[in-house]
């Protein structure tokens, strides 16, 4: 999205890229030396193209006009850094210049250009009580002052040009009005753009850390258990200590697989992931698993056909409720009920017979949270804590069908 922008493909709705620099400390850093010398230019050769249309009825061009109109343009170059000193000081150099008697013409480019940038960079009474005391000054010279003020034997002004000058300066502060406007709409839209966007690569970032722990914690789970019978059958069972190793050889080759299909999303998040997301079609693996690692689990009713999101969260909440029985239960069963409530949601309840072992099982506490998480995300609930009669259960609700967030 941001390389269309840049682009062109939608620049007309967020903006060009040069026009978000505008009052950006880097940006304003910069002197505008092309516009200013080609605004220079421009202004000297049409101002002597009008001298000369003007000629019966304006003083010439001479030295004095040419250091107003090369001052006034030159003053543009701080249009950046000092806006109000730059509206302020073209309205002065204009009016030197229009009470000189010098010709009309495009010495009014100059304090055009200055007024828009103050009022882009958000000096606008700055820029209106300039625009005010200019009009004010040429009323002054065009219908009072013209008797003591070059060129001789000129004449008041019409009232009628007077309205053709206030019209030119509506006119500069409605394109300048418009242009501050829209550029704070695309300033506005640019930044919810970045917050969007950092949501999102917050909310990956979560998904992952989730999956890397649910896939994790399991699989450690199940080595270390194994791990312990191996050490302690080693020398008196060693045909169960193969047995327990061989598991952990399984275990590890799994947890390896599941965590490489997890770092191939990160490094190309938008490919398809080459290998399905585990559901709860997978639930007799972690039943066989559980029962390495020495937790016989029983498993009432049929999982329904779910969404690919969430059949995974069904499957990493059950594999993270019995991650958790092996590691803090002393119980060594547990059972995984499923069923469907109205036929709009899912209800999991994952129980075992406890007591809580009270040992530190070596998890990073994130268990539950990474539960709750995965449920609220689908618009579902977690509930886990101690049952009444001894134990502990954890039961989720998960809907059928998840609306998805735009």
């Amino acid at each position: 999205m941001d390389e269309r922008r840049g682009s062109g493909g939608l620049w007309w709705r967020y903006g060009p890229p040069w026009w978000h620099r505008w009052g950006e400390a880097e940006h304003a850093s910069r002197w505008p030396w092309l516009s200013t010398v080609l605004i220079t230019v421009f202004v000297l050769g049409g101002s002597r193209f009008a001298a000369e249309q003007q000629m019966d009825d304006r003083a010439p061009l001479d030295t004095f006009a040419r250091v107003l109109l090369v001052v006034a343009a030159g003053l543009l170059l701080w249009r950046r850094r000092y806006p109000v000193v730059v509206v302020f000081g073209t309205a002065a150099a204009t009016m030197l210049y229009l009470g000189a008697g010098y010709p009309y013409g495009p010495v009014f480019v100059t304090f055009a250009v200055g007024c828009f940038s103050a009022i882009v960079a958000g000096h606008r009474k700055a820029a209106w009580t300039a625009l005010g005391l200019l009009w004010a000054g040429h009323v002054l010279v065009a219908h009072w002052l013209y008797q003591w003020l070059p060129p001789s034997g000129d004449e008041a002004a019409s009232w009628g040009s007077e309205g053709v000058v206030a019209a030119w300066g509506v006119a500069i502060v409605a394109l300048s009005e418009l242009a501050r406007t829209r550029r704070e709409q695309w300033v506005r839209e640019r930044v919810e753009q970045a917050q969007a966007a950092r949501r999102r690569a917050d909310e990956e970032r979560l998904r992952m850390a989730r999956e890397l722990h649910d896939v994790l914690a399991h699989s450690i789970s199940v080595i270390n258990v194994q791990a312990g019978v191996g050490l302690a059958l080693l020398d008196s069972d060693p045909e169960q200590a193969r047995t327990a190793l061989t598991t952990i050889k399984a275990a590890s080759k799994e947890a390896l697989g599941e965590v490489r299909q997890v770092l191939d999303t990160l490094r190309t998040p938008g490919d398809a992931p080459r290998a399905p997301a585990p559901g709860l079609d997978r639930l007799p693996e972690l039943v066989e698993q559980a029962a390495s690692a020495g937790l016989t689990v029983e498993i009432e009713g049929e999982a329904p056909k779910l969404a690919p999101g969430t059949d995974l969260a069904a499957f990493r909440i059950v594999q993270e409720a019995l991650t958790n029985v092996v590691r803090h239960s002393g119980s060594r069963h547990a059972r995984v009920h499923l069923a469907q409530d109205a036929g709009t949601t899912l209800r999991l309840r994952i129980d075992d017979d406890g007591p809580a072992t009270g040992a530190d099982a070596g998890g990073s506490g994130n268990g539950l949270a990474g539960m709750r998480e995965r449920a609220a995300a689908l618009g579902g609930t977690i509930e886990a804590g101690p049952r009444p009669d001894g134990g502990f259960r954890v039961l989720a609700v998960l809907p059928l069908t998840v609306k998805e967030n735009r």
